[in-house]
């Protein structure tokens, strides 16, 4: 049983290297549109209580739906559990290695910062970061904060947007890079 149980799992993988949203989707995730996963994303042992609304971008992140620690009460209550589902809004960016807790929502327009516990409610429009995560500021405090870091190169060719940011950063010196 174990082996079927390991060559499923290197199929899961397989499939999720190829199409993340659809290996996602195969296993119960519900996934809105224009959304991103980028690196591994760990759903968990009940993926099928996650929902993500559209334009959402998540990288190496894990969700938790349930609460193992009811472990310590398994010889008095065998078949206790506790689990609660994971709602995420619309334009959403979860940034790397986040873990999202049960019965976690995140409202619509907000940013995680890499590596937080995201717990309870994010209320909209918000930056949030930490352990346990906590408001930072707000969306349109965020981009105006971005200030001159901010740079249009997103439609740029890999070749077009090394030499702009080369010239950018160290006036053309590839020496520096």
């Amino acid at each position: 049983m174990k082996i079927h149980l390991l060559i499923k799992s290197l199929l899961y993988r397989v499939r999720y290297k190829l199409n993340p949203i659809k290996a996602s989707k195969s296993i119960g995730v519900s996934i809105g549109t224009d959304c991103r996963l980028c690196g591994l994303i760990d759903w968990g042992s009940e993926p099928y209580l996650i929902r993500l609304g559209h334009h959402v971008s998540i990288t190496n992140s894990k969700f938790i739906t349930h609460d193992g620690g009811v472990w310590v009460f398994r010889d008095r209550y065998p078949d206790l559990d506790v689990i609660a589902p994971i709602n995420v809004g619309s334009n959403v960016f979860i940034g790397t290695d986040c873990i999202v807790m049960p019965g976690t929502e995140i409202q619509d327009n907000v940013v995680i910062g890499a590596g937080s516990l995201v717990r309870g409610v994010l209320e909209a429009n918000g930056v949030y970061a930490g352990v346990p995560v906590r408001k930072i500021k707000n969306i349109d405090d965020y981009l105006d904060a971005l200030g001159d870091k901010k740079v249009n190169t997103k439609m740029y060719s890999k070749s077009d947007k090394r030499n702009y940011l080369l010239k950018k950063f160290f006036d053309g010196d590839e020496s520096l890079s």
